[in-house]
């Protein structure tokens, strides 16, 4: 049966052992000339939202788009080999991914805040990027709001996989707002407490698969395919 599953990135694929707010640091450092007053606040959120919040709490004129988006890339290129040395691919990961790539009929990509360049930066680091799908997924650049990158994906699995507009959709992520995103779409969620939200937290955000962890592959495939009739 065909289903059209989108993996979150930081906190459920990998861990980036605060490589990511120093990325987001270092592009407004080069759009601005001058440090931010407080780290990156990340949880889920679009680098659209992200970075136009730095800019806004410390009272700057927000850049435009084009120039925070290269800012983003360069500062992600030049950070490959320290998430490399510092992060890793989260525990069962590798073996989710290459199990959910096996399935035929299945679509296995992305949906995250993350702009395209440096969500491959993040998944080439642990060798994850030949595992996914990544034409049809879903970033950062896409959309403000995460509900909204949901579209976005689908409309690329349309297009260049010729699937149906209705076909199953799960949203793998760690973050209330992960969940949020699938509930407000339409689609299934299995969410993972990898990150700062507990199972008690995503139970409460609504839902009702929610794991520790990736680590369980037969467990993870098995609620993968429960929402394949959906």
């Amino acid at each position: 049966m065909e289903l059209f599953v989108l993996w979150d990135i930081d906190h459920t694929l990998i861990e980036n052992a605060g490589v990511s707010k120093e990325i987001y640091a270092a592009a407004f450092r080069g759009l601005s000339g001058r440090e931010p007053t407080e780290p990156a606040r990340t949880e889920g959120r679009t680098d659209r939202l992200i970075m136009r919040d730095m800019f806004v709490r410390d009272g700057l004129p927000v850049p435009g788009w084009p120039f925070v988006e290269t800012a983003l890339a360069q500062a992600g290129e030049a950070r490959l080999e320290e998430l490399r040395r510092r992060g890793t691919a989260l525990p069962g990961v590798h073996d989710a991914l290459k199990a959910a790539s096996a399935q035929t009929g299945w679509i296995s990509s992305v949906l995250t805040g993350n702009i395209s360049a440096n969500a491959r930066v993040k998944l080439a680091a642990f060798g994850l990027d030949s595992l996914l799908d990544l034409p049809v997924g879903a970033y950062g650049a896409d959309a403000e709001l995460r509900p909204h990158l949901v579209a976005v994906a689908r409309e690329r699995a349309q297009r260049l996989h010729g699937v149906a507009a209705d076909i199953p959709t799960v949203l793998v992520g760690d973050t209330p707002r992960d969940v949020e995103a699938a509930l407000t779409t339409g689609s299934s969620v299995l969410a993972v407490a990898s990150g700062i939200h507990t199972q008690e937290e995503l139970t409460a955000a609504g839902a009702v698969e929610v794991l520790p962890d990736l680590s369980d592959t037969k467990r993870v495939l098995g609620i993968l395919e429960s929402f394949a009739g959906h």
